[in-house]
């Protein structure tokens, strides 16, 4: 497909969306093909004008592919950027997938120095693979300030649960990736931390004043932008205070007077992804698109329908109701992001180094708890294992050593998801159905982390009666969350002394070799797995 050169005021105003598509090379292999474009459709985008992509799924190697057919297929610089606020192998096998933020968050609490000097290298490693991947712009670093333990859907995204260490901690995050050559970007604007509902199933209430805002939620964003911060994105939430009408993102209260006079910022802005619930259940894609243009944004990301967004935008611009001038702040801006890029690639270059690996290693270590004299010496039994989903399953990816470990000490593996049998039955003292699973002692590992898309499903499951219940009939073999620190403070306490646990922040594979080997603590078991995995 040969593309059109013009550069008229559709091709200008495309350059200011962002679609959604797959890192996988194959339509066929599309994960979520209701929001990811085909690839005929994608080109066909690319050559009227469409400026950028964010991906999603697929190996890290095949990224370097998928970038470079990207831009083969457009005759203009494109903004290709990712979600890989965790390391770029949160979405792309292969690459590395670092512990959540939140950890160092808590880390920060005892050891600021530590935690700050790990989050500059956390920042180095994402921005550094995201270039060798072909991505321009890391959607991060996360300035929600997690202050709300029941937020489902930022939680262990956040660097922290209060304003301070988060601050600190986002501007260490800045420092390291505003030397990889890439594009950096504070979200979720004027803060998603405070909220209990997620925005991509509703639109979340934010009940606080401007006063609030300026002393809490919006300090980091503050110093993310003195540190350099090249974008900002935009929240789906209302805030009654400063406008009752429209969602943060389309709000001129809150993207303009807010952001750009009293914060001035004078970065990219890009709207949330305008198929998110709360956007898209209340407007179609045109007058999404228009709103958050005119409430003060460059950037559209994922309009529900690319095609009536650019439509709804050139009538808004011939109309007269936006200004040419306004047109071209916004194309300007995009112009010097793209000119603090480097440039990319052409060769495909290993996707991770000695020193990246290293502090994948080094994070899981340090963040790590064990109860003291934790050890599991029970030879059979049940391991039962809870995750989100089975498909994807991020964390079973490869070895699963959650699942392999146990077996070679001769566990017999049982996967709760939402997609199969429940373990549950109406009694509030034994929530449990213990028939279904089987005879013998229990090794519970819980796969918990605030997720997108799950609300507060997981809050409603009564896991401290479970744990309880497995104690009183002494079938408890041990107990390990990867995730959520919140549901760790929890279960913990209602742990009797002696009963094997630990935490990890990461669900990564590497994290679950750690915690088990750590809690088998024998030689067969270690043995075995070496020689399983060699």
């Amino acid at each position: 497909m040969s593309c059109n050169p013009a550069n008229g005021l559709r091709q200008q105003v495309a350059e200011l969306i962002l679609v959604r598509a797959s890192g996988y090379l194959n339509d066929r292999q599309r994960r979520y093909p209701l929001w990811e474009l085909s690839n005929a459709e994608l080109q066909r985008c690319l050559c009227q004008g469409v400026g950028g992509v964010i991906l999603l799924g697929g190996g890290a190697v095949e990224l370097q592919q998928r970038t470079l057919m990207l831009r083969r297929w457009s005759n203009r610089r494109l903004l290709i950027c990712a979600d890989v606020e965790e390391g770029v192998g949160q979405r792309f096998e292969g690459a590395s997938w670092l512990v959540p933020p939140l950890a160092l968050g808590r880390l920060y609490q005892n050891h600021p120095k530590q935690a700050l000097l790990l989050a500059e290298r956390y920042g180095h490693c994402i921005g550094s693979q995201a270039h060798r991947c072909g991505l321009n712009w890391v959607l991060g670093p996360v300035c929600d300030i997690n202050n709300n333990p029941a937020n489902p859907v930022i939680n262990v995204r956040a660097w922290g649960e209060d304003s301070a260490s988060v601050s600190a901690l986002v501007t260490a995050f800045q420092r390291g990736l505003s030397t990889t050559g890439v594009l950096s970007c504070a979200k979720h604007f004027p803060g998603h931390g405070d909220t209990t509902s997620d925005s991509h199933l509703g639109l979340p209430v934010l009940p606080h004043t401007r006063d609030r805002l300026k002393e809490v939620e919006l300090l980091p964003f503050r110093e993310a932008i003195a540190a350099g911060v090249d974008s900002v994105m935009t929240a789906h939430l209302l805030l009654p205070e400063l406008d009752s009408d429209h969602p943060a993102s389309l709000s001129k209260a809150i993207l303009t007077d807010l952001l750009r006079v009293d914060l001035d910022f004078d970065g990219l802005i890009v709207t949330d992804a305008l198929v998110m619930e709360a956007v898209a259940m209340r407007y179609g894609a045109a007058e999404a698109a228009v709103l958050a243009f005119e409430a003060g944004a460059d950037l559209i990301l994922m309009p529900a329908d690319t095609d009536a967004a650019i439509t709804g935008l050139c009538d808004a611009f011939r109309s007269g109701r936006f200004s040419q001038a306004r047109l071209q702040a916004s194309l300007q801006r995009r112009h010097r992001a793209l000119e603090r890029v480097m440039k990319p690639l052409q060769t495909m270059p290993p996707i991770t180094s000695d020193a990246e690996q290293a502090l994948e290693q080094e994070l899981i270590t340090t963040c790590l708890h064990i109860t003291p004299n934790a050890g599991i010496d029970i030879a059979r039994g049940i391991n039962l294992v809870r995750v989100d989903s089975v498909s994807p399953c991020s964390p079973f990816y490869g070895i699963a050593p959650a699942l392999r470990l146990p077996e070679l000490q001769g566990f017999q593996s049982l996967v709760i998801h939402g997609q199969g049998v429940s373990p549950w039955q109406s009694q509030d003292d034994s929530p449990l159905a213990l028939n279904r699973l089987g005879e013998g002692p229990v090794l519970l590992q819980l796969f918990l982390r605030g997720n997108p898309f799950r609300g507060q499903q997981d809050s409603r499951e009564p896991w401290s009666a479970a744990v309880r219940q497995l104690q009183r009939l002494n079938r408890l073999a041990g107990l390990v969350i990867y995730g959520s620190p919140y549901i760790w403070d929890e279960l913990k306490t209602a742990l009797k002394p002696g009963i094997p646990a630990a935490y990890s922040p990461g669900q990564m594979p590497e994290a679950q070799q750690q915690v088990l080997i750590a809690l088998f603590n024998n030689a067969k078991t270690t043995t075995a797995y070496a020689n399983f995995t060699s």
